[in-house]
């Protein structure tokens, strides 16, 4: 499959690659192109930013978490019928696992997938002084990918004479520049940006970020490069996702407001594509839960910053418990985990009744408990013993029992630690997981779901 794209990647975090890549995303969205974005890795509010962008939901693409078969064919799925890939690194771009690894960082993913990669290049106050920065990530590895640089932070005036030193001494396109832009700041919270919704006039910042762009960037040469990228040949490495479909259609809850709204959206489309409903609640909003449900699904998010609200809705707390006890299957990953608590205390020190299904709190620690990707061994996923399962911890707040279910290991080093409660009817914990890390995992919840609704009918 020919699939024009590149990545946009820095050397480190907090270089600018959230706000050029909207940017770069609403120009070409502007000038009538089809696109589709992916986050390298397993962030959940950058592609938030995208979406708000394109109108259409953004992915990730995420090397420990797939094989790389799998990756790109994830790639070539939602890239089809598309005019341009656009995909955001992470962290700084030869940044992966550990000191000792590259690997499920920015550079992993432009490589796995052949993806020409812009670099962005931190160039205020500098000079010459780039040159051996540019130099350096060029030279770092053989396969870098990198086909072209970015400077960040440059005035209109100086930016010709640095993009020609650069082209003299390095064979390297330089394809644009951004300048200090001060009214397009994107604020950060602690697991990330902000929410895109929390961000007043966001379009109309991006719009203004795209009219920068579209003077300061050479747009034509950047698609020209997307177009040299190899095609990515199609397999059948998917197939084994969708090995076992249900043909009794099961319903599932998914908890999706300002609260709960960490979503990977391959685990929702691949839900789907094995049979699930998946019926959209508000855990504040709504009064009660959707009727005539086989399961539920409580994501990731911010409930400690929806504490008041969470708790003030008892019809909903109630509905919430009287399901779980009733034998109703569920997903609770981090905040969905918090939520089922009997109280969360939040970073002000507020404490807030929660469904009350653990009789045990949540609190704020100040601090980050656990961070990065781990492997989940030892366990059974809704009753069903399926090997290693990868997922992603990130989180300042914790449990007073997190649970012992699992053992859930860091992937480099010796760190190990128990994790989740789970039973034949729950999965509850502050991993994240991702269904594409094993072909077993949706299946399995989605059986759960339909035992249930087997008995209830």
């Amino acid at each position: 499959m020919k699939i024009n794209r590149f990545m946009i990647a820095a050397p480190a975090s907090g270089s600018g690659k959230t706000l050029l890549t909207c940017g770069v995303l609403r120009l070409l969205k502007r000038k009538g192109y089809r696109t589709v974005s992916f986050k390298c890795g397993p962030d959940y509010i950058d592609p938030m930013f995208h979406t708000k962008v394109l109108g259409t939901p953004s992915r990730n693409l995420d090397t420990f978490f797939a094989e790389p078969e799998g990756v790109r064919a994830l790639l070539a799925k939602n890239a089809a019928d598309v005019d341009i890939a656009v995909m955001e690194g992470v962290m700084g771009y030869f940044d992966g696992l550990g000191l000792d690894s590259s690997r499920a960082g920015a550079s992993d993913l432009a490589e796995t997938t052949d993806t020409p990669v812009f670099l962005i290049i931190p160039a205020k106050g500098t000079s010459r002084s780039v040159l051996p920065m540019v130099k350096g990530f060029l030279d770092f590895q053989k396969k870098a990918c990198i086909k072209g640089i970015i400077l960040n932070r440059v005035s209109p005036m100086l930016y010709p004479r640095m993009k020609e030193m650069i082209e003299k001494e390095i064979d390297v396109p330089v394809v644009g520049y951004m300048p200090v832009i001060t009214d397009c700041a994107l604020e950060s919270r602690h697991l990330g940006l902000v929410m895109p919704d929390e961000i007043e006039e966001l379009h109309d910042k991006l719009d203004r970020l795209a009219d920068v762009l579209e003077k300061s960037l050479d747009l034509e040469q950047m698609i020209a490069i997307a177009g040299e990228a190899p095609e990515i040949k199609e397999d059948s490495y998917l197939s084994a996702f969708h090995k076992k479909t249900h043909t009794s259609k099961v319903r599932i809850g998914l908890a999706d407001d300002e609260a709960f709204c960490f979503f990977y959206r391959d685990n929702l489309d691949l839900l789907r594509e094995l049979g699930a409903e998946l019926v959209p609640f508000s855990p504040i909003h709504d009064e009660q839960l959707p009727e005539d449900l086989d399961g539920l699904w409580l994501h990731g998010g911010y409930p400690e910053l929806y504490g008041r609200e969470l708790s003030e809705n008892r019809s909903m707390r109630d509905a919430v418990h009287a399901a779980i006890t009733g034998g109703m299957p569920v997903l609770a990953e981090c905040g969905g985990f918090m939520y089922l608590h009997k109280e969360l205390k939040d970073a002000e020190g507020k404490q807030w009744p929660m469904v009350g299904i653990f009789p045990e709190n949540v609190w704020y620690t100040g601090r980050l408990v656990r961070f990065g990707y781990i492997t989940l061994t030892e366990g059974s996923f809704f009753g069903k013993t399926l090997g290693d399962m990868r997922a992603h911890e990130f989180h300042y707040f914790d449990s007073e029992d997190p649970g012992d279910a699992f053992l859930a290991k860091k992937p480099t080093g010796n760190r190990s630690w128990r994790a989740v409660r789970s039973s034949d009817t729950m999965y509850a914990g502050y991993p994240h997981m991702y269904f594409y890390a094993n072909p077993e995992m949706a299946p399995a919840f989605l059986d759960a779901c339909a035992s249930y609704q087997r008995k209830r009918k």
